[in-house]
């Protein structure tokens, strides 16, 4: 078999899920196998609808009226009894002008239904102050993964490439850049000034990476970011797309989680919006792909698998091959399609269903505005840990003062001390966290990355479990705790 494959990483859904599944799975079997607890809390990941988000009524109103029979749906006598008039008539439009009476079961473009992806590009537009959007340059996919993916598999060609990277960074790109046979080059994030980033750094890194011989020829820009949950400034999106321009650098933009902004101080500011602003979209001066999700920000909608990338810039003859990459798979989902469709275009000002969907949006803002505080808040609180204020996205990364021994314990096992950290934390409470580890840092530092997706009643009780459980694994690997069991 592929020995990238082998060795390839993705600590979302690694060691510590694992555990976490199997004892799932003992919990069902005996509750009482786990005294401690009676479920486990899954915070390893952002997948709102998993850990009790509810879905938006009016997108899936439309989506089941799109997946029925006209005969049992939109016209059914009585529809208008169970269904809102606005979602009725969108899904009319969806079905017999988007998909052309062809269904929800038939294939579509393989950059994805030509309406939706119009529609798209005027939400691009609107949210960049008018900058336009070519829907001919859009590619709708599954979930924002699959268009990275294709990104990646276009821009490292061989084992000599290689692609810039944030340190931490959401896995995907260290796994992807691995199974390619390629180089990670890291830039690494300043914690200790809200996770920014430091052009001189920048500079620095690529330098010693084409010292080495590497060919870079792309960089990724995670905004807001995950893990670390920093919204970047104007100015510093603007010093990136610059940076990249500079150097003939593909810049890869991944901002999923543009939504999910709570610092009243901070706002997202696209990399498309910068590049036009600082001339370089004018000039042709600029390679870019921006990428956004239905599965983040309000919708939470992970499992419809809904997403897109938009190309700014590139070579005609590039985008043909991605062209024929994104045919060899046919095409995106069609519920995938339409969610996103209606997340970029919602129920209309004055209909009947706007001031309910626009309720909903907020409510789980509001909440995630708080859970954000909440667990930031509580994490920084606690004795031995550094939590940076989490200004977006669904994560918070802090790190902690781990004990020598419990680094020494790790060795001698062959893991990560986060990932023996995690491991315990686990066992003890039933948390399932991410190990910093996977997702990289800095030598010497020691984390987690948590989600503050739950509901914020389970979240206060698991921010006491998080104080509680480093109190007794500080005190288990203690100096004076490991001497007297020696």
């Amino acid at each position: 078999m592929s020995q990238s494959l082998r060795t390839m990483q993705y600590a979302v859904r690694g060691e510590v899920v694992i555990a976490a599944d199997r004892i799932n799975k003992e919990l069902k079997d005996d509750p009482n196998s786990h005294p401690a607890y009676d479920h486990i809390v899954f915070t390893n990941i952002g997948n709102p609808h998993s850990v009790g988000q509810h879905s938006l009524t009016w997108p899936r109103q439309v989506l089941a009226l799109c997946n029925l029979p006209d005969s049992v749906g939109i016209d059914h006598p009585q529809a208008p009894t169970l269904f809102p008039s606005d979602a009725i008539e969108r899904a009319r439009k969806i079905k017999h002008g988007s998909l052309n009476d062809q269904g929800t079961g038939a294939y579509s473009h393989s950059q994805g239904v030509i309406s939706f992806r119009e529609d798209i590009a005027k939400f691009i537009e609107d949210r960049d102050g008018g900058v336009p959007s070519n829907p001919n340059h859009i590619f709708m996919s599954n979930g924002a993964s699959r268009a990275i993916e294709m990104i990646l598999t276009t821009l490292l060609a061989d084992e000599t490439c290689g692609l810039m990277i944030p340190i931490p960074q959401y896995p995907i790109y260290s796994a992807t850049i691995g199974l390619r046979g390629a180089h990670p080059v890291g830039y690494y994030l300043d914690e200790e000034n809200a996770w920014s980033i430091n052009m001189d750094h920048l500079e620095t890194q690529l330098a010693d990476a084409i010292a080495k011989g590497i060919k870079v020829n792309g960089f990724v820009l995670i905004n807001p970011g995950n893990p670390t949950g920093q919204v970047l400034s104007k100015e510093s999106v603007c010093d990136v797309v610059k940076f990249c321009a500079k150097h003939r650098l593909v810049l890869l933009s991944d901002e999923v989680y543009q939504e999910n902004v709570y610092d009243e101080n901070a706002e997202f500011y696209s990399a498309k919006r910068a590049a036009h602003d600082t001339g370089l979209l004018e000039k042709d001066a600029i390679e870019l792909v921006s990428f956004h999700s239905t599965s983040k920000g309000l919708y939470g909608e992970c499992g419809h698998r809904g997403g897109y990338m938009e190309m700014v810039g590139m070579d005609k003859i590039v985008e043909q091959h991605i062209y024929k990459l994104a045919s060899s798979g046919l095409c995106p989902n069609l519920d995938g399609q339409i969610m996103l469709d209606l997340m970029v275009k919602g129920p209309q000002p004055g209909s009947i269903s706007y001031e309910s969907h626009e309720k909903e949006k907020k409510d789980i803002f509001d909440s995630l505005k708080r859970r954000a505080k909440l667990v930031t808040d509580g994490l920084d609180s606690i004795p031995g840990f550094k939590c940076t204020p989490a200004q977006g996205a669904m994560y918070c990364f802090p790190s902690i003062e781990m004990p020598e021994m419990a680094i020494q314990a790790a060795e001698a096992k062959g893991t990560a001390p986060d990932t023996l950290y995690a491991l315990s934390l686990l066992e003890e409470t039933g948390i399932c966290v991410v190990p910093a580890s996977g997702f990289r840092q800095k030598e010497g530092r020691y984390g987690f990355r948590t989600t503050f997706l739950p509901p914020e009643e389970e979240l206060k009780r698991c921010v006491e479990l998080f104080k509680q459980h480093h109190e007794l694994f500080c005190e288990k690997y203690s100096d004076h705790n490991t001497a007297s069991n020696a």
